[in-house]
């Protein structure tokens, strides 16, 4: 991961753990949590060993996370307790506005909210329960799991195809007909529209086996 130092590994309460981001798609949060409760007890240890929340420490050596948002909430949802964290920067000592910058230009902060809106990193929550539903980062999800396009390890990419979509979906057919709308975003995927976005391939991949 680009600019991590000294990475150290530890264990936190999920209970503790920062957001860096002011919103989630909780189809997604639903999901994770679906295939979390098919695990048997062996292979929910396994997952928690191999599922590492990457984080910055921050002031009062809080560890703000900066990936693996929907799956902290997932897994809170599920009664976990604790999680390894991989602290990739103490970047405890800046001031606040100092500190969030750095996230931000390190693309490890994305201070937007449900409506794709840019806010204050004041806004930004102190948990991640408390984090906002965005219904399109939700539905970005959802197609790229059907194969709409392919997975990316660029920092946020799936709110820019939030943002995509936003703009060409109703929010009421997301509400009354997500199938619909996972059907709409496939097309939309394949569109010469969306060949400015990560993980475009204009063609339908194989769904996502996970």
């Amino acid at each position: 991961m680009p600019f991590a130092r000294n990475v150290s590994l530890i264990r936190v309460k999920l209970a503790h753990l920062r957001p860096t981001q002011l919103s989630v798609g909780y189809a997604e949060v639903q999901l994770k949590a679906a295939e979390w409760k098919q695990l048997k007890k062996k292979q929910r240890k396994l997952e928690l060993e191999h599922s590492v929340f990457p984080a910055v420490l921050g002031a009062r050596d809080e560890h703000y996370i900066i990936d693996h948002h929907h799956l902290g909430i997932a897994l809170i949802e599920q009664d976990v307790k604790e999680v390894w964290v991989a602290q990739i920067d103490d970047l405890s000592w800046l001031n606040r506005a100092t500190f969030w910058r750095t996230l931000e230009f390190r693309s490890w902060a994305h201070p937007y909210d449900h409506l794709g809106k840019r806010r204050d990193y004041r806004d930004i929550p102190c948990k991640l329960t408390q984090l906002q539903n965005d219904p399109y980062r939700g539905l970005a999800g959802l197609v790229r799991r059907a194969g709409g396009y392919a997975k990316q390890q660029t920092p946020f990419a799936e709110f820019l195809w939030a943002d995509f979509f936003r703009i060409r979906i109703a929010a009421a057919v997301i509400a009354n007909d997500l199938r619909q709308a996972v059907r709409i975003g496939l097309k939309l995927a394949r569109s010469e529209e969306a060949r400015y976005l990560p993980g475009w391939t204009g063609k339908v991949l194989a769904p996502a086996l996970r």
